[in-house]
């Protein structure tokens, strides 16, 4: 059975969104790098890597399914940061932005009854709800510990010791 063509572009352009989180997230180590926190700048460089990984899943679901996907330009990141928390709160919104798109393929996928597609598509619904947990999570330890160096210090020596697992159940 043929890819259905509305599900595969709305995969096509999540394959950009994945991208571009990754160059979202790489700016994001980038601030943290520039501030001495190499924690977590550590903690980002593990999330780019975990974006890239989405995007070839879905590539790697689009040629599976005979589907060619064109790679389109990634925008450039605009965000910039006075204090240790925005990156944080930045990286919120962007997974719940990228939840949201997650769901928008999703309805794509029921609504042109591609279940194959939409069993692929759990998983992602899933690292979402994982995704903006870890967010929240950071956020709320930033704003109970980051104010005071000696609790950043330990934060940042926390997400240090946060290493990159290649996904081996990646969604097919």
């Amino acid at each position: 059975m043929a890819m259905n063509e509305k599900v595969a572009e709305v995969l096509e352009k999540q394959i950009n969104a994945e991208l571009y989180s990754a160059y979202l997230y790489l700016t994001f180590a980038d601030y943290y790098e520039d501030r001495g926190l190499k924690g977590f700048a550590n903690w980002y460089m593990i999330q780019v890597q975990e974006e890239v990984d989405h995007a070839k899943a879905l590539r790697r679901y689009l040629l599976d399914n005979d589907y060619k996907p064109t790679m389109e330009a990634i925008a450039k990141p605009d965000k910039t940061f006075s204090n240790d928390l925005e990156p944080l709160e930045a990286g919120l919104a962007h997974e719940e932005y990228v939840t949201s798109l997650i769901h928008h393929c999703y309805e794509v996928a029921r609504d042109e009854h591609d279940i194959r597609a939409m069993k692929m598509l759990d998983w992602f619904v899933g690292e979402q709800g994982e995704e903006e947990t870890n967010a929240r999570d950071m956020i709320t330890n930033m704003k109970l510990f980051g104010s005071d160096p000696k609790g950043l210090f330990d934060l940042d020596r926390e997400y240090q010791t946060r290493t990159y697992v290649a996904q081996t159940t990646l969604p097919m």
